[in-house]
């Protein structure tokens, strides 16, 4: 008897649901996104900001960022995607313009811990500074594998 799938069907890949996000690439991202997302937040906050407008923006990437790849991570671990190929493409969508995002957030803090040394902010504020940069260029990264791996997929 013949099979009754199309080939398309077959090739077709599922969206996890429950604990197999953590497990499945790229959906597994999101969580360390979350997490060095956070940690640029936090960071940035414990800081003197002396130049309000470029860690502002910071703030704001960081902030907003952190809370959108949250919902994304609850709408998948409770399975409310329904496995529809659309939130493959606002998956990918996200995660793109959030990696562009995040890069220019990441340069405006690298240009503030710049700005930081030769000020007259303490040296805990400069390493305050220099952690923030690191974990939003980690992050950058992590997005980008993230938007990456899904067009791939």
């Amino acid at each position: 008897m013949a099979s009754t799938r199309s080939p398309e069907a077959s090739t077709q890949t599922a969206l996890p649901s429950g604990p197999t996000v953590f497990k499945t690439i790229p959906y597994a991202f999101i969580l360390p996104e979350i997490l060095c997302g956070a940690w640029v937040w936090i960071l940035v906050a414990a800081t003197s900001v002396s130049l309000p407008l470029l860690q502002g923006w910071v703030m704001y990437v960081s902030l907003t960022s952190c809370i959108i790849s949250l919902l994304l991570l609850l709408i998948y671990l409770f399975g409310l995607h329904r496995n529809s190929e659309n939130w493959k493409v606002l998956d990918s969508l996200y995660h793109g313009a959030t990696a562009i995002l995040y890069m220019s957030a990441a340069v405006l803090q690298a240009n503030a811990t710049i700005h930081s040394e030769f000020g007259s902010n303490s040296p805990l504020h400069y390493q305050l500074n220099t952690a923030a940069s690191f974990f939003a260029f980690i992050t950058t990264f992590l997005y980008i594998l993230h938007a990456f791996s899904i067009y791939y997929q």
